[in-house]
């Protein structure tokens, strides 16, 4: 049975330590997924890396649109990313935000089209094209699994003011 778990914050060790390659297509792999699926739906994400819920696997879940807004929904296990070349690349200027930095967005031009190689859950080889906002999920949950958030992507006085209004949006301990 699905469970979902507690998303891990921003300055959470797991979140900056690039991921480990999954070596196992098990049903513990299966079950992980199923969690991870519960926990983006509970977060109301629209994407997930294995980081975020602390478990450190080269694994991301996403649920979201396409450029048309049609839905697309899956898994990659050990995803590579691959971006169109300069010449090919037209950026998408669309705000960012990531579940483990609640509430705090920011613009992130990012490129419109992405392609990511991978494995399924099963471990069967699986490619994932996207475009608009699939495009920027499959980019920014990749880049969870290499240690990088988007607010890594930012200019130093953009990154420090979303870090800052986080951090007091976090519940006060008594």
């Amino acid at each position: 049975m699905a469970q979902a778990r507690p998303i891990v914050y921003v300055g959470d060790p797991v979140l900056s330590t690039p991921c480990e390659p999954v070596t196992r297509f098990d049903d513990e792999l299966a079950a992980l997924v199923d969690d991870m699926f519960a926990s983006m739906y509970a977060a109301q994400g629209v994407g997930l890396a294995a980081n975020q819920i602390g478990v450190p696997l080269r694994v991301f879940v996403y649920d979201c649109p396409d450029a048309d807004d049609v839905s697309h929904k899956g898994v990659v296990v050990n995803p590579t990313i691959e971006l169109p070349g300069l010449r090919d690349r037209h950026l998408d200027p669309g705000d960012e935000g990531c579940l483990s930095i609640p509430g705090q967005y920011a613009p992130l031009p990012r490129p419109d089209q992405a392609t990511v190689h991978g494995h399924d859950v099963t471990g069967a080889r699986i490619t994932v094209t996207g475009t608009g906002f699939l495009a920027r999920c499959l980019q920014h949950e990749t880049d969870h699994l290499e240690g990088r958030l988007f607010i890594d992507r930012l200019p130093t006085k953009r990154r420090k003011q979303l870090l800052a209004a986080h951090t007091t949006s976090l519940p006060q301990p008594l």
